[in-house]
């Protein structure tokens, strides 16, 4: 049976959009795992990065399923000894996953998830980025202080830990997120 010629001409065109999808999702891995090697030291062994930051933008920019996405790619780009993750926390790989921080590491492509499926149920506005940031940043503290309540088996040593050292910063990578993300709408490239 043979082919219309719109039949013909569209295939390529998938694959040229399925390969950009790729491309953008890798990339998106890649900005976080930069993100990543941003840190300070703290008085505690989670560091403060702006890793979380990196995974609220790109949920908030590429949607929940592309930001869940490139934030499994993430996760497997660092189990498989990639040097993606915070090089302070201490061994790589799996260990790390696993590791003090690894309740955080394993929240990342819900959080991503969360922040993009939020940001697609409306316009990009600063408000919106606002809300889906502090509901996504709520996801990833507990994961992130579920996994140091395991570790230390006090929920007031893991807020100490891992909660209390970040509140301004985190109130300041949402507010940078949301700020980008409205501000992105306006000198927008579809992605």
């Amino acid at each position: 049976m043979a082919k219309s010629a719109t039949q013909v001409l569209a295939a390529p065109t998938r694959v040229l959009e399925w390969g950009s999808q790729v491309i953008i999702v890798i990339s998106a891995s890649l900005f976080v795992a930069l993100c990543a090697r941003v840190t300070s030291v703290l008085p505690t062994p989670v560091p403060l990065t702006l890793q979380n930051f990196g995974v609220l933008l790109v949920g908030m920019l590429l949607g929940g399923r592309r930001g869940f996405a490139a934030l499994v790619l993430y996760l497997a780009e660092g189990a498989m000894g990639l040097p993606v993750f915070n090089p302070l926390v201490g061994a790589s790989g799996v260990i790390q996953i696993f590791g003090i921080t690894g309740g955080y590491l394993m929240a990342y492509p819900f959080v991503a998830w969360l922040a993009g499926y939020i940001m697609e149920r409306g316009e990009k506005t600063f408000i919106r980025g606002l809300t889906a940031g502090f509901l996504a940043e709520i996801l990833l503290f507990t994961g992130g202080l579920s996994w140091l309540y395991v570790y230390t088996h006090s929920l007031a040593r893991a807020a100490q830990l891992g909660l209390y050292w970040f509140v301004l910063a985190e109130i300041l990578k949402i507010a940078s997120a949301a700020g980008i993300v409205a501000g992105w709408r306006r000198f927008s490239v579809k992605l």
